[in-house]
């Protein structure tokens, strides 16, 4: 890799972008029904995916223009073949301070040890009900036992944080949210409430949405939140804990109180597109170029290309928006 010099990432709005969401397959072992409800029989070719060399190389690419923190996601990315070996790489490339992993949980446990030796310090598992019979409802696979047990596994490993993602589902797993809420009394878990997004086909919820406010409302019954300073990594999450909680409650608010103004991220596809807005259809192809035997320095183009058109907010209402591809493609 040729030396490029040190810049910073700031787009037009003067955020600086120096957070990188890797989505390393569209494969995913659960077909939730917010998120791959019809399992897409139509899934990239193994050509069309980026290689781990090729991710490789737009990482350190990203860290030369000031990325320092990355996300491996998918799909769920424990399904793809060397995983493991892909995270231990990343975390050997100075100038990341932060390599985090999101994962349903499935696997967690039969890749735990390999995870932690990578270096990965947060591991987010996507869990939207603590009912066994429900979670099958909801992913279409009977599989909550090895996701808990990935779960306390971690925990007992001593990884910190662990950030359960609750998307909240009118009718569906409301009455659970003052459950997830008492997790955080007895675990150091950061437990985090999602808004469901209707975006694309939305699915059929008898029930309006529950916003943030009526979720807040209802875990305020337990106790007072205490709000909690973020952190120089943190996500858009609002943080809270109750009085001698051993964790976290986060509040992650896209519908009613979306963060844009606060955005710090690129997200980069399997098939190797930059996206610069989850809600935006403006894309920026890196792998075309990377193929074509393009240096460095015209790669880095990309980069500066995708930060310079981020939008200020989301285009369009996530209701009416035209996806690039199903939220399973993306990584969330």
């Amino acid at each position: 890799m040729m030396h490029l010099s040190k810049k910073t990432l700031i787009d037009p709005y003067q955020r600086s972008i120096n957070y990188l969401r890797i989505s390393i397959t569209d494969r995913c072992n659960l077909r939730c029904i917010y998120c791959n409800p019809e399992m897409k029989s139509q899934k990239l070719s193994h050509r069309e995916i980026l290689r781990y060399e090729e991710l490789l190389r737009i990482i350190r690419i990203g860290v030369s223009l000031g990325i320092t923190k990355v996300r491996v996601t998918g799909g769920e990315p424990l399904v793809r073949k060397g995983c493991c070996d892909f995270l231990e790489q990343i975390s050997k490339i100075e100038g990341i301070e932060d390599l985090a992993l999101t994962t349903n949980g499935v696997l967690l446990k039969d890749h735990l040890d390999r995870i932690i030796a990578a270096g990965v310090k947060r591991i987010n598992i996507s869990l939207d009900t603590l009912d066994r019979a429900k979670y099958a409802r909801i992913t279409g696979s009977d599989e909550f036992d090895h996701v808990w047990g990935g779960i306390l596994a971690a925990h007992q490993k001593g990884v910190s944080p662990i950030k359960l993602n609750m998307v909240v589902l009118a009718g569906i797993n409301d009455d659970e949210i003052i459950d997830f809420a008492k997790l955080s009394l007895d675990f150091p878990f950061h437990i985090r409430f999602i808004e469901y997004m209707p975006i694309g086909k939305p699915i059929d919820l008898n029930d309006p949405p529950i916003l943030l406010p009526a979720i807040k409302s209802r875990i305020e019954t337990i106790g007072d939140l205490i709000p909690v300073k973020k952190g120089i990594h943190d996500g858009p999450a609002a943080r809270f804990r109750f009085s001698q909680a051993k964790g976290e409650i986060g509040f992650i608010s896209p519908v009613s109180r979306h963060f844009c103004a606060a955005c710090n991220r690129l997200r980069l596809t399997a098939d190797g597109h930059i996206l610069s807005c989850l809600l935006s259809n403006i894309i920026e192809d890196i792998k075309t170029p990377i193929r074509a035997g393009f240096l460095d320095e015209s790669l880095a183009e990309v980069f500066i290309n995708a930060v310079v058109r981020k939008p200020m907010k989301r285009p369009v209402e996530i209701s009416s928006l035209s996806q690039p591809g199903q939220m399973v493609a993306i990584g969330g």
